[in-house]
């Protein structure tokens, strides 16, 4: 069974009994998401769920995560509820992520399927929407990314998953969102490369270079996207689907020596100048 990583033990007076669905392995990929999903909207005071990730947009492997959120308004959503679907793994509180746009979520194993349900509150959402339609984001450190996540991944997840259960709006990239996020990105990727030159190129620090030009790859990648009103939801193929790739052949060279570092740092940065550019007159 799943354990609940909060500040109280769970207690299974206050748990919906939803059934087992030990036997998902035994499903098909779809019947184990209308099942999953039927599971899932039946939680307290959950109003919708979606589907996400490479399930969502028909790039699955074989072995690829199952993504679900759940999507509910105000405090009455209990994590501890999702027990109830008898999944192996662990709950998290809401806020067990460290908060920001990431708000906790669960990861969960059911039957051969590694499942991830994330936490979304509409009260959040509707906010997010709103800030991105003025333009207005902020950039969160969270871990496995480069680059960190805007916030409008809230609005980038409506636009690209999968509803299965209730209704949820699937919002376009907002026009002053596209001007802004492009813009800023833009000029993340142009502080990072120039830092890189700066303080790490020119001393032959091949490790913080090499690093500074991935984050900006990722970066100028953003940049891009926005640019040309595409959402992201995470850094997987951020830089494959700016056409940002040639920095492999970049990276691929480096030698601790500084001109050769130097020289790097200089390809790198009219690459990504140049995919701006591009992608600045769709």
């Amino acid at each position: 069974m799943a354990t609940f990583s909060g500040k109280e033990p769970l207690r299974s007076g206050r748990l919906r009994q939803l059934g087992d669905l030990s036997a998902a392995s035994q499903e098909t990929d779809e019947a184990f998401a209308a099942s999953a999903a039927d599971a899932l909207a039946a939680l307290p005071y959950v109003l919708a769920v979606a589907l996400g990730g490479s399930r969502a947009s028909g790039t699955a492997r074989p072995d690829s995560d199952w993504d679900f959120a759940v999507y509910y308004r105000g405090p009455g959503f209990d994590p501890a509820s999702l027990a109830a679907l008898g999944w192996d793994g662990q709950i998290f509180p809401i806020g067990g992520w460290g908060g920001g746009v990431f708000n906790g979520g669960a990861w969960l194993r059911a039957g051969g399927r590694q499942v991830d349900v994330h936490y979304r509150d509409l009260d959040d959402v509707d906010f997010r929407i709103a800030e991105a339609a003025a333009g207005r984001f902020a950039i969160e450190r969270l871990a496995f990314h480069l680059a960190g996540i805007p916030s409008y991944i809230v609005l980038a997840e409506l636009g690209t998953h999968r509803v299965l259960r209730g209704e949820l709006p699937r919002p376009r990239f907002p026009a002053a969102l596209r001007e802004s996020a492009a813009k800023r990105w833009a000029a993340e990727a142009a502080h990072s490369v120039d830092y890189a030159a700066k303080a790490h190129a020119s001393r032959g620090r091949l490790t913080e270079t090499a690093g500074a030009i991935g984050t900006a790859a990722c970066q100028a990648s953003h940049a891009i996207l926005a640019a040309r009103g595409e959402w992201v939801t995470n850094e997987k193929t951020l830089v494959d689907r700016a056409g940002l790739r040639a920095v492999d052949q970049i990276l691929a060279g480096l030698r601790p020596e500084p001109a050769v570092l130097t020289r790097a740092v200089d390809a790198a940065r009219e690459l990504f100048a140049a995919g701006y550019q591009a992608a600045e007159g769709t």
